[in-house]
């Protein structure tokens, strides 16, 4: 038997003039995997918690920038593009990049696209064409993530072979993170974010911009949750709530669906919004797929209409006494029209993969942004710094320009020139050259006039720009203006709606009775944002008084009414008109813990487009108790809403022109009305002074307006009520009181204001200080009043009780809500 030698792992001998070493598969294959593992971390799947972007995706949009492909020039060809990503930055295959790219121009899949692509980019059922027939430019958005990189704002480093440098991390003006999420599958880890609204994310973070302690519950005041790219419901917030604490959390998402009559005896199901990445070609095959084996009953046909003009519309025909919402129902169960999404926040950090909340992933893109300000104002600094310098010598050299020039002309050479003009002017080395290089044309007195302003202007600017590099306060202040900006050019409207959490049936097989909500009592609210929700009220507890509301966290309250979940109740907007809705679908909270931040626009519920229209407030349509309604212009009017029209929505009011509703309410006999004008009028009369009309009739005159003045807030009191009068001024004066905002407030005892008649002009509710031209907010109750700014945040009112027409204590800032404390 041949000799076996054994050989040691990792030794290396010839064998015919061949070298070859020995190692340790083990070892090899740990260190091999490792290596992979840390490239597909950080080089590929997980994107920079910064600017939110994958090395693929930063890479393109540097890439475009460099080559000059901004919004405002013509489109190139996608392949182009690819070609000079993949051959200077990112040798990982054509096709990689082409993903990418597609990606960022898709509008259902980024909420703000970075890409502006022309051509076959695909849908949420089918492919992009190949990138030879496609053509792809920055959008506007883009420019927020690179501006400024020529300024030294982020690191830059080496490419795949250290031939061009490309930067770390992208300026991103845009909290791109957060807005477009991402997705990403590495070794060991993923990461999964849900898309935002830009507006909101602004918001928040400006928030804790300024207040660095703010909690999880204090940004959802700002960042209620996701807004998804295309639309949809948001059904229950608890996931929400998880993810934004601890990184990981899962919510549902439901279509937007509603019961039609498509003909005069079909019904049917209209679909226009979808979840989140889920096309219509596949909800009809599930559909499809559901009928054939008979867990889908009472369908008789799905027609796609999408277009482009009108967007998604998917037509779903129901058989003749079939329940809408019991196939509905099933619909949510068996099919894609409810979807769910995981959230797993996992983002570079440093360099390090980690699960980021809310409040951390603002955190980390504002302390970037903090950088970038800094590190931008230092890099101006410096180029002001010297070119001032070089304008300051040249303002010497056009003094002086005889003596410069026989002192040149007398030089035997350039550098002989330069040392004597440093020697005679007591220039710098740069100076002298910047001169010995001076055109002729230079030399007019208007150049001269030209340096001098030049001079200034880099002063003030040096001044500026120190005052920024100095002060923590004003740092901040610039990177609030810049987000703002940003949310002002890019920002859209929130398109997903937010809702409670909706039971779901439990067995396949429900008929349309089980389907329902309970019927039980509850109370609606509508804050002073505008805002609703609704509150389960104990069936013993129908007649708590007004006052006796438990403690609340978030908002204010101006108006509320007593209904059942699957009852009837009208909300009155700023045109005249009644829209009727059930409060079975508002977002439930609990009566201890009542926070608007899980409400739901009223608009966006009733389904308002016009974003001009205001919810002015909410009544029952149960009651034959007259309701008030007043405008800007002083007219009132109070109505009974019986036998009212079997439309979802008719007038209670006609309008003249120019004038709008400000306030809807209750008016019985008994009580009394209140108005209070932006001039500090505020008229008390009897609501008895007012005859009920009916719904087409105009109203009459309520208070007698001064010139160019409107009314700001109206209600009605009980006569004999220990209420509040509430009045906010604020002023324009540049001089107003530091920390104040120029607001000043007071609160005043209802009883000092006498009873007048009607049309009259009322008495005088606030003294206005110096600089102050009218009321910005108003509010007369029986209840704790709160006040907000224009972004929700509280503001605290003076605690002590002024007289009737006196003057106004300094507020904190300025505000716009007046609200009940619920």
């Amino acid at each position: 038997m041949a000799d076996v030698t054994e050989l040691d792992s990792n030794t290396a001998h010839e064998t015919h003039g061949e070298r070859i070493e020995d190692i340790d598969i083990s070892q090899e294959m740990e260190g091999s995997f490792l290596e992979y593992a840390y490239s597909v971390i950080y080089s590929r799947a997980l994107p920079d918690a910064r600017d939110g972007l994958k090395p693929v995706q930063r890479r393109i949009l540097y890439m475009m920038t460099d080559m000059g492909l901004r919004p405002d020039k013509g489109h190139v060809k996608s392949a182009r593009v690819v070609g000079e990503v993949m051959g200077k930055l990112h040798p990982h295959g054509d096709s990689s990049i082409y993903d990418a790219l597609v990606r960022l121009a898709q509008g259902f899949a980024m909420r703000l696209p970075l890409i502006d692509g022309h051509g076959n980019f695909g849908s949420l059922d089918d492919g992009p064409a190949a990138s030879r027939y496609t053509e792809a430019r920055l959008a506007g958005a883009a420019l927020g993530m690179t501006e400024s990189l020529d300024e030294d704002v982020v690191d830059f480093v080496p490419n795949y072979d250290n031939q061009i440098m490309q930067p770390d991390v992208l300026p991103s003006a845009v909290p791109n993170l957060l807005v477009n999420g991402a997705s990403g599958i590495a070794v060991g880890m993923a990461t999964n974010l849900a898309p935002h609204n830009l507006i909101e994310v602004v918001e928040g973070a400006k928030h804790l911009l300024y207040h660095p302690e703010a909690t999880v519950e204090d940004l959802m005041e700002f960042i209620p949750g996701p807004d998804l790219p295309g639309g949809g419901t948001i059904v229950g917030l608890d996931g929400v709530k998880d993810a934004y604490r601890t990184g990981r959390g899962a919510f549902r998402t439901r279509a937007k669906v509603s019961i039609e009559q498509l003909t005069a005896r079909r019904t049917g199901l209209v679909v226009t919004e979808l979840p989140y990445l889920v096309g219509p070609e596949r909800v009809i095959e599930k559909i499809k797929q559901g009928v054939d084996a008979k867990k889908l009953s009472g369908i008789t046909d799905v027609v796609d209409l999408t277009d482009r003009k009108n967007g998604l519309k998917l037509v779903i025909t129901l058989k003749t006494g079939f329940s809408p919402d019991a196939v509905l129902a099933q619909l949510y169960r068996y099919t894609p029209l409810e979807d769910s999404f995981s959230i797993n926040s996992v983002a570079l950090v440093d360099g390090q993969p980690q699960t980021l909340g809310l409040r951390e992933m603002l955190r980390v893109f504002l302390d970037h942004r903090l950088s970038v300000i800094t590190r931008r104002s230092e890099f101006r600094l410096r180029k002001r710094k010297d070119r001032l310098h070089l304008v300051e010598g040249l303002l010497i050299a056009i003094l002086d320009i005889d003596e410069v020039i026989q002192v040149i002309r007398t030089s035997d050479d350039a550098d002989e020139a330069r040392k004597r003009l440093m020697q005679v002017f007591d220039l710098s080395e740069a100076q002298s050259e910047y001169i010995l290089e001076l055109r002729l044309r230079r030399l007019t007195k208007f150049s001269r006039v030209e340096l001098e302003a030049e001079r200034d202007e880099l002063q003030a600017e040096i001044e500026r720009l120190l005052e920024i590099l100095g002060s923590k306060e004003r740092l901040r202040d610039v990177v609030a203006q810049e987000l703002d900006a940003a949310s002002a050019a890019y920002g859209t409207p929130r398109r997903t709606l937010l809702t409670g959490a909706i039971a779901k049936p439990a067995r396949s097989t429900v008929s349309a009775d089980e389907l329902q909500v309970a019927d039980t009592p509850c109370t609606v609210m509508l804050s002073a944002t505008g805002r609703a929700l609704r509150v389960d009220r104990d069936p013993e507890a129908l007649d708590t008084p007004r006052g006796t509301s438990r403690a609340t966290k978030h908002g204010a309250v101006s108006a509320r009414v007593d209904t059942t979940v699957r009852g009837e109740i009208g909300a009155i907007l700023s045109d005249g008109t009644l829209h009727r809705f059930t409060p079975v679908d508002l977002p439930l909270v609990p009566a201890a813990s009542i926070a608007f931040s899980a409400g739901v626009r009223l608009n966006e519920y009733l389904g308002l487009t016009d974003k001009k229209l205001k919810v002015v407030g909410v009544v029952p349509l149960d009651t034959e108790t007259p309701v008030g309604v007043f405008t800007t212009q002083g007219v009132v009017k109070r109505v009974i809403l019986t036998d009212l029209p079997a439309r979802p929505s008719f007038e209670v009011i006609t309008l003249k022109p120019q004038d709008s509703v400000v306030a809807a309410f209750l008016a019985p006999d008994e009580t009394e009305f209140a108005a209070v004008s932006n001039d500090a009028q505020l008229l008390r009369f009897a609501a008895s002074a007012v005859r009920p009309q009916g719904r087409a009739a105009g109203g009459m005159a309520g208070m007698k307006l001064g010139l160019g003045a409107k009314i700001l807030f109206a209600t009605a009191i009980e006569a004999d009520a220990e209420a509040n009068v509430v009045t906010v001024a604020e002023s324009s004066d540049e001089n107003a009181l530091i920390g104040t905002g120029g607001a000043s407030g007071k609160i005043s005892a209802w009883s000092e204001f006498p009873a007048k008649g009607r049309a009259t002009g009322g008495v005088r509710a606030q003294r206005f200080l110096k600089g102050e031209s009218g009321l910005t907010a108003a509010w007369v109750g029986t209840g704790q009043p709160r006040a907000l700014s224009t972004d929700g945040t509280a503001r605290k009112l003076p605690e002590t009780m002024s007289k009737r027409d006196g003057s106004g204590s300094p507020l904190e800032g300025s505000v716009t809500y007046i609200g009940e404390t619920p």
